[in-house]
């Protein structure tokens, strides 16, 4: 096992979303010492440039990479080309900096939108490779996953100790509410709330609730990403997630029976549903460093409504 307490830990995205509770993670349970994290901002350094990536990555034991440009089926289908290309060089330029540098660990988070479309539920990682992804978030998705093929390329060649992570979509406190770029659940608690704040009777939701989705609680997911820092150490992609699915229109019965909405759900069929079914094997992250998710789904969905209510955006 690697003791996380005795590096010092670069986090690319580490003032984001996921980033902020994998940092709460490192220092509440780990002893992680604050002055040991280095989590530089976009606005200071933007990796996108070669130069940047280099600086990061100077002096660093352990390369946890989040950094990563992100959003729904709308933003995906408005930005396709910046979600390729943004995604792309920050993780390549990242990898090679890592290298460079000869840092010790580097942890590549990827994404469940790297599996092809009509992969066999559940996801299991040696399907990873068995078709193209789901059109909307394809060149996203395929930006992501070619930080597997450097990392297992490096590894070959150089010996570059990178290990790849494959979550599922997060949600919880501190989500991304940005209805521009937000994912389903924080976007759904978005106008649900709005819709009782402004009376109305109804909200309008994309595509036709068919498809499925699986989540995974934000504070899982750190405990996730850490455990594969300590204990995981082979070239091959893991999945990480709940290994449950829902389809969206039981996530919004859900989420307007916690929110008390009775308002009427307005489908509009017109827009995509994105990936048909979403839902991982989970069984590797157990076997190979002990991950399993704890937080109950309606818990979790609750902490993220009580978060959004105290800090409405």
């Amino acid at each position: 096992m690697l003791d996380l307490k005795s590096k010092k830990i670069l986090i690319t995205g580490g003032n984001g979303f996921l980033g902020k509770h994998l940092v709460k993670n490192l220092i509440e349970k780990r002893g992680v010492l604050e002055s040991d994290l280095y989590l530089p901002k976009e606005s200071e350094l933007d990796l996108k440039k070669w130069e940047n990536c280099q600086k990061a990555a100077e002096g660093r034991d352990i390369i946890i990479h989040l950094a990563a440009k992100v959003g729904g089926i709308g933003y995906n289908r408005e930005k396709p080309g910046e979600l390729f290309y943004d995604n792309i060089i920050m993780g390549v330029q990242m990898m090679e900096a890592a290298r460079l540098t000869k840092t010790e660990k580097f942890i590549a988070v990827g994404t469940v939108c790297a599996y092809p479309k009509f992969s066999p539920i559940p996801f299991k990682e040696e399907n990873l490779w068995d078709g193209y992804p789901e059109e909307t978030n394809a060149p996203y998705g395929l930006a992501k996953k070619m930080l597997l093929v450097q990392s297992q390329a490096y590894r070959s060649q150089y010996g570059l100790n990178a290990v790849y992570l494959l979550p599922v979509n997060m949600y919880g406190p501190s989500d991304n509410f940005n209805p521009e770029s937000s994912h389903v659940i924080a976007a759904l608690i978005k106008k649900i709330y709005e819709a009782k704040r402004d009376k109305k009777n109804y909200i309008e939701v994309w595509g036709t609730g068919k498809a499925s989705r699986e989540f995974l609680y934000v504070e899982d997911g750190a405990e996730g990403i850490i455990l594969a820092a300590e204990n995981y150490d082979k070239g091959e992609p893991v999945n990480l997630g709940s290994g449950k699915e829902i389809t969206i229109k039981d996530l919004v019965s859900m989420l307007s029976e916690i929110m008390d909405f009775k308002g009427e759900i307005r489908w509009d069929g017109s827009k995509p549903d994105g990936q048909p079914r979403r839902c991982l094997d989970i069984s590797k992250a157990e076997r190979e460093f002990g991950f399993k998710a704890k937080t109950n789904f309606i818990d979790g969905l609750k902490n993220t409504v009580d978060w959004y209510k105290n800090n409405p955006l």
